[in-house]
């Protein structure tokens, strides 16, 4: 099943191919088959080994359609994940933006959107570059490196726990707890992050006490329980989902796309040499980066009525998964759309999102943090190979890598 030969594709009986398959990810996106799914059923009912199935929609303009029209494909309704239950309870997940529909996501969404607004977010580029500095610092004299565990992760996790006020000391127990969120979205059993963010709670009690000793008004964390919705202050549960979305979401997915990116670029060496050139390419690469590698495939809606998309009719209460990996490489938007190219103009991916209300609120800041870490690889590691292979995460909803060695000339720590 990892093979996937253009013979092998085009053998496939569509309509028995299960795209949540792991399996179809051991080594990457299994692009070839959503290319043959995205020409021949762009909206399809796509089988579950349990006797269900879901929709799946592959189309950039049906992945924009859907994503726009929030009152009849609902985040509410069944939450964002194809098991209602899947990481946590749905009564939970409900207090997350990720899992709300309008007027509700656009009270909670407002207080958060002070803190990633353009002006707040070009503040943060120093402590970006500190972050990118000590982490190339740590293996800089070296001559080799994982780029996953020596820089991808540690870099956004950095960042993330600086806006929250987390002290370095309690950044390994968080990247811990970022790895067992991301497991929770691919485990076989309900509700399995849980005791996760039961953990979480009792930790944010004592880091505002922390906070309230020391006076501290300045973390997102102070914004968060100071804010009231509908007149009255958000409770423990509902900081703590934020608390676990901020923490998830602000480090996994700028991890995976800083991975995957200079994957894509270490593959096109000719490329990398350019931006290594001339440093003014790094925003166009880094846009190219979030279409062509698209770091989460998928988010799932309910239909709140009978429908259709694309034609096709979708009946009340139906899931419905709308696969941005799909649109980013629609052959409809994009010429030539599996070519890696970073002279590509002003690709309208959908790394963040199909559009909507639901678009990415920080991603100001992961463009951000990709622009000044790519700079700074490039800037100080002018050499960088491939020295093994890169090893995928095995799951169907994110592209993901466990590791990158590469090896470079040894340079010097930025300060001597």
């Amino acid at each position: 099943m990892t093979t996937q030969t253009t013979d092998r594709i085009d053998g496939l009986d569509l309509a028995e191919v299960d795209l949540f398959d792991p399996r179809w990810h051991r080594d990457g996106p299994p692009h070839a088959l959503l290319a043959r799914v995205r020409r021949e059923a762009p909206v399809r009912w796509n089988p579950r080994p349990d006797g269900t199935g879901c929709w799946t929609v592959l189309a950039h303009a049906d992945v924009a359609a859907a994503s726009r029209d929030f009152e009849t494909f609902s985040s509410w309704e069944g939450g964002v994940f194809l098991h209602p239950d899947q990481a946590a309870s749905l009564d939970v997940m409900r207090n997350m933006l990720l899992f709300m529909d309008p007027p509700q996501h656009t009270q909670y969404r407002q207080i958060l959107q002070r803190a990633f607004t353009p002006h707040a977010v070009r503040q943060l580029e120093g402590l970006v570059l500190n972050r990118c500095t000590r982490a190339i610092d740590a293996f800089v004299e070296r001559g080799q490196a994982d780029l996953v565990s020596e820089y991808a992760m540690p870099v956004p996790l950095g960042v993330i726990c600086d806006l929250l006020g987390i002290p370095d000391e309690d950044i390994p127990m968080f990247l811990e707890w970022t790895e067992q969120m991301e497991e929770s979205t691919r485990a076989a059993e309900p509700e399995t992050a849980m005791g996760l963010l039961g953990e979480q709670m009792e930790y944010i009690v004592g880091l505002v006490a922390r906070h309230q000793a020391e006076g501290r008004t300045d973390t997102i964390l102070e914004t968060l329980r100071g804010a009231e919705v509908d007149g009255r202050p958000i409770n423990d549960l509902e900081i703590v989902v934020f608390f676990a979305l901020l923490t998830f979401a602000g480090h996994d997915t700028t991890r995976n796309t800083t991975a995957t990116g200079m994957l894509a670029l270490l593959r096109h060496p000719d490329q990398l040499q350019e931006i290594i050139d001339d440093p003014g390419l790094v925003p166009a690469a880094v846009e190219e980066i979030l279409r062509y590698t698209s770091v989460v495939h998928w988010f799932a809606r309910t239909a709140t009525r009978d429908t259709e998309l694309g034609g096709v009719p979708i009946a009340k209460g139906d899931k419905v998964a709308l696969w941005y990996t799909s649109a980013s490489r629609d052959e409809a938007l994009f010429d030539d759309p599996d070519r890696f190219d970073i002279h590509r103009d002003k690709p309208d991916h959908d790394a963040f999102g199909g559009g909507g209300r639901h678009f990415c609120l920080g991603s100001g800041l992961a463009r951000l943090q990709l622009q000044v870490n790519l700079e700074q690889l490039t800037r100080r590691l002018r050499d960088l190979r491939l020295a093994g292979e890169a090893e995928y995460i095995e799951s169907s909803w994110t592209h993901a890598l466990t590791t990158l060695p590469v090896t470079f000339t040894p340079g010097t720590r930025a300060g001597d």
